[in-house]
C-alpha cells in the first residue's frame, strides 16, 4: 500500500506544474528533521489520518517528523510552538494557519531565518503566500461550504443551521458562510458556537431545532459536531427527515451516510495534507526541488453510491 501512496503522491506533484528554478545541490543523506505543527486540540480524533499520514510519509524518506500541537486548541499557545520549533532549526516546518492574525508572524520569522515552510489545512494559498511559505497543502473553505450549499439547494434546504464545533478558527467560519451562500441566506444566528464537548453540542443542537422547527438543513464542521448532531436527530426523531451533510468523514459518519442520516461528507483528503508536505520538504532539502503550484487536497464529496470505496479506510487514511 505504501508504494501505492508513493506513486499517487508523486503524480500530484508532478500534476501542479512547472518546478521552480533552484539549484540542484547533491543528495543529502537520509535522517532530516522537520516539525508539523497543528492547531488541534488533543480531543479531536480527525487529526489521526493527518499524524498516520506523517508516519508513512517519514517512514517512506527515512526523516525525522515532529507533531506538535497546543492541547487545548488555544492559537497563542500554538504561536509559541511555532517560535519554538523555529528556534530549534528544523529543515523545515509544516504549520495550518488557523488564524492569519495570530500565526502569521511567527510563520514570516521562520521563513525570514531561512526556514522552508508549508502551510496546510486552515488558511489559504494567499495567506501562505504573504507568509512566504513554499505552498499551501489544503482545502478551499469557503469553495468547499459552497459547493455543499450547491447541493443542499438543489435538495430544497431553505433553513439551515451550521454547527460549528471551533468557531475561533476563522476557516471554519468560512465553510458556513459558503454554504448560507449558496443557499441565498444571509448568514447568523444559523450559526451556532457548540464547543468541542459533545453532551454540549448535542443539547445546542437540540435545542435550536426544538427553537427552528422550519430548518430542514444542517450542516456540521467535522466529527466533533457530526457526532453528537447524529445523537440529537436520533433522541428527538428526525432522523433521516433534515438534510445532513458534515465535512470530514470518521467510521461513524461512514454509517450515518449508508443509512440515509447523512446525505454527503466533503472530503478533504486530509491524508495529503499530511504525506505530502513532508515528501515535498524532502525532496527540496536533498535535491532543490519543489512544485511550483499549491495543491488542493479536496473538496470531494462521499454519498451513499460511493462510500463502499472509503469506507474501510475511514479514520485512518480517508
Amino acid at each position: 500500500m505504501k508504494k501505492m501512496l508513493f506513486a499517487a503522491a508523486t503524480a500530484a506533484i508532478a500534476f501542479t506544474g512547472a518546478f521552480t528554478g533552484i539549484s540542484i545541490p547533491a543528495a543529502h543523506a537520509q535522517g532530516e528533521r522537520y516539525v508539523f505543527v497543528s492547531h488541534a486540540p488533543d480531543s479531536d480524533s480527525w487529526w489521526n489520518v493527518i499524524k498516520n499520514a506523517i508516519k508513512v510519509a517519514s517512514d517512506e524518506m527515512n526523516v525525522e517528523v515532529e507533531y506538535r500541537n497546543p492541547p487545548t486548541g488555544d492559537l497563542a499557545d500554538m504561536a509559541r510552538i511555532i517560535q519554538q520549533a523555529s528556534a530549534s532549526n528544523p529543515d523545515g516546518i509544516i504549520s495550518t494557519i488557523a488564524d492569519y492574525d495570530v500565526l502569521s508572524g511567527p510563520l514570516s520569522d521562520a521563513v525570514a531565518k531561512g526556514i522552508p515552510v508549508i502551510t496546510v489545512n486552515s488558511g489559504t494559498e494567499e495567506q501562505s503566500k504573504k507568509i512566504g511559505a513554499l505552498l499551501h497543502v489544503g482545502q478551499p473553505e469557503y469553495d468547499a461550504g459552497f459547493g455543499a450549499g450547491e447541493k443542499a439547494k438543489a435538495a430544497g434546504v431553505t433553513s439551515f443551521v451550521c454547527v460549528n464545533h471551533y468557531i475561533t478558527n476563522p476557516a471554519s467560519v468560512e465553510r458556513c458562510q459558503g454554504y448560507a451562500d449558496a443557499i441565498g441566506v444571509k448568514l447568523g444566528g444559523q450559526m451556532i458556537d457548540s464547543g468541542l464537548d459533545p453532551s454540549e453540542v448535542k443539547s445546542k443542537v437540540m435545542a435550536y431545532l426544538n427553537a427552528h422547527p422550519d430548518t430542514n438543513g444542517i450542516l456540521t464542521l467535522g466529527p466533533n459536531s457530526a457526532h453528537p448532531t447524529i445523537a440529537a436527530l436520533d433522541e428527538m426523531g428526525k432522523s433521516g427527515t433534515i438534510h445532513f451533510a458534515t465535512f470530514d468523514l470518521s467510521s461513524q459518519i461512514s454509517e450515518a451516510i449508508k443509512s440515509g442520516v447523512i446525505a454527503f461528507a466533503i472530503d478533504q483528503q486530509p491524508f495529503l495534507q499530511g504525506y505530502l508536505p513532508v515528501v515535498i520538504l524532502t525532496n527540496l532539502t536533498r535535491y532543490g526541488v519543489v512544485p511550483g503550484n499549491s495543491i488542493n487536497s479536496g473538496p470531494g464529496f462521499i454519498t451513499k453510491s460511493n462510500i463502499a470505496l472509503v469506507e474501510e479506510l475511514a479514520g485512518q487514511y480517508r
